[in-house]
This record gives structure tokens, C-alpha cells and sequence, in this order.
């Protein structure tokens, strides 16, 4: 082996690294290269090619953490006794502003989308108000299908929104009364859908510690999931019940409705996955979803089990702390 060459398992981990990255020795001398640090830095002998003062060390490199230069940042780390592992990385990304962008470019698109669609289902209506005479029995149900399928769409653009906002919101915890968030969407439920009576059970005095908005919108997710999948029970029933455990605050929501099938419980939080088809009262695939990214991201989580009798989402969040008004 020629002198200074690194081992052959140490140049195979070189040569298989995507990022520029070099072995160097003790006195800051190349020994080895993989093809993208070539591109990217030439061929130099030693450190001082990369820009590194010439009485620098690998050493001194290592304990002064990366090493920042014109357009990226050099990390140095010593691996056991061969040598030193020299890599080039770029910048730091800035995941805030990396999100913020995101955010904007949703939003974005989600409100350019809806003013078509708007215009597709008003053109829709007014086709099918002024034309209806005129129209056969299959004529009007396509015009139905075309202003259901936009308003489905609309909602989907929404959902997204919401979706992105849930992963990126900032969060100011206080101390919220459950019992009283899950009692008011409820009655928002029954008055968007008055010609159905479901009984809603609500334990009170549940209480636990979030971001008040983002906490209503996941109870708002699954007690309308409950909603939905009770439409063909005959005595519709949601029971809302609770406790404190330690530092978690634990909320049951039952319910005796459809159900779904355990082997596919993996899939019930993943967004656009649907256990049910529309016709049984499924949405768009995302409201579980959004329920289970607020609850993780308050460092709590949703799971959900379901049986002959219905299914029974269990909500974890933080609890208040001792004395907490």
C-alpha cells in the first residue's frame, strides 16, 4: 500500500460519499479524495488548498466545530487512528423560512384554485336554475356531479391549508376546558346537520394543555369522524370521556357507528387514506390526519381501536400542571 493511503475500507466509505469529503492526515495532507471533492476543490496537496491557514491543524479544525467558508461549511472529525475525515457541506438551511415558503406557496395555490372552482359551480347553478325545463334526468345529474365535484375540490384545497398550518403554527399553550371545546362543536355538528339527532355525552371537567385553536380544530376532526360514521346507527350515540395520568391528559371519543377494520388501523392517520368510500360517509383523507399532527406536535398523540359495537379514538395531550387555573 503506497504510504499515506488510507485503508481500502476507508477509501470504499470515501468514494461512497455523496458530499465532497477527503482523508487527511495529522499534518493536514490529502491522502485521499472522493470524485466529488475533486469537482469541487481540485486536486489540492493538503488543508492550506481549502483556504486553511498552513499552521492549522486537523486537530485544531476538529475543536473549533465547522469550519466556514465562501459557500458552504467544512467539518472535520478524527476516525479512530487513520487519519482525519474532512467533509464539505452547504449552508445550514433555514427550516423556518424553508416552512414559511411552503406555507405561502399553499396558500397560494389553494386560493388561485378556488376562485375557478367557484366560477365552475356558480356557471354550474346558473346553467341548471335558467336551462332546467330544457334538461333531461341524466342532463341535470351531470350538472349535479360538476358543482358536487367543485365543491369537493374546494374543500380538499382547505383541507391542505389546514393540513400545512397544523405542521407549522406557532403554539402558546393555556389551559383549556375540554369538556366545553367538545360540548360547542357539537352543537355546531347538530346545526349544520339538523335533520339527524345524534346524542353527544360529554364528561366535564376535562381539562388538558394546548394551543386553544389548534386543539379545537383536532376535537373538531374527530368528533365530526364520529358524526359522520353514526349516520346509519339508529340511535346515534358519541360519548366524550376522560382523565388525567401524571402529566398526560387522556380523552376517549366513542362512538356506535360504522367502524372500520383493525388490520387497516395503520392507515386511519395518513392523509388522503380512506377506509370507507364517499358514498359511506368518508372525506377527503384528511381530517385525521390534521387531528394526529396537532396532537404530536404538542407532544401528545391519537390512536384509535374499533369493534362490533364502533370505534374509539383516545386523544393524549399534556395536562395542566398543579395549581393551573
Amino acid at each position: 500500500m503506497p504510504p499515506h493511503s488510507p485503508a481500502p475500507d476507508l477509501a470504499a466509505a470515501i468514494a461512497a460519499c455523496a458530499a465532497p469529503t477527503a482523508w487527511v492526515d495529522g499534518d493536514g495532507r490529502l491522502l485521499g479524495a472522493n470524485a466529488a471533492f475533486t469537482t469541487r476543490f481540485g486536486a489540492p496537496a493538503d488543508l492550506r488548498g481549502l483556504g486553511i491557514a498552513p499552521e492549522t491543524t486537523p486537530a485544531a479544525l476538529a475543536t473549533q466545530g465547522p469550519v466556514p467558508l465562501d459557500d458552504g461549511e467544512l467539518h472535520v472529525a478524527a476516525v479512530g487512528a487513520h487519519g482525519w475525515w474532512v467533509q464539505w457541506l452547504p449552508p445550514p438551511v433555514d427550516r423556518g423560512a424553508e416552512q414559511r415558503q411552503l406555507q405561502m406557496f399553499a396558500d397560494t395555490v389553494a386560493h388561485d384554485l378556488r376562485a375557478p372552482l367557484r366560477s365552475i359551480d356558480s356557471f354550474a347553478k346558473l346553467l341548471e336554475e335558467r336551462a332546467a325545463a330544457k334538461l333531461d334526468a341524466t342532463e341535470r345529474m351531470h350538472l349535479s356531479r360538476i358543482r358536487a365535484a367543485a365543491t369537493r375540490m374546494s374543500g380538499l384545497l382547505a383541507s391542505l391549508g389546514e393540513l400545512s398550518r397544523a405542521s407549522s403554527a406557532a403554539i402558546s399553550p393555556t389551559v383549556l376546558d375540554i369538556s366545553v371545546l367538545a360540548e360547542w362543536i357539537a352543537a355546531e355538528l347538530q346545526d349544520a346537520d339538523a335533520s339527524r339527532h345524534v346524542e353527544v355525552d360529554v364528561q366535564p371537567g376535562l381539562r388538558a394543555l394546548g394551543d386553544e385553536r389548534l386543539v379545537r380544530q383536532l376535537l373538531h376532526a374527530l368528533l365530526d369522524n364520529a358524526w359522520k360514521f353514526t349516520r346509519d346507527s339508529e340511535a346515534a350515540r358519541i360519548v366524550v370521556r376522560g382523565h388525567e395520568d401524571g402529566a398526560r391528559s387522556i380523552v376517549e371519543i366513542r362512538d356506535n357507528g360504522r367502524g372500520f377494520d383493525m388490520q387497516y388501523a395503520h392507515k386511519l392517520f395518513q392523509p388522503f387514506q380512506r377506509l370507507h368510500g364517499v358514498a359511506e360517509g368518508a372525506g377527503h383523507g384528511l381530517g385525521l390526519a390534521i387531528a394526529q399532527r396537532i396532537a404530536r406536535r404538542h407532544g401528545g398523540d391519537v390512536h384509535a381501536v374499533s369493534d362490533a359495537g364502533g370505534s374509539t379514538f383516545t386523544l393524549v395531550l399534556p395536562a395542566p400542571a398543579e395549581g393551573d387555573a
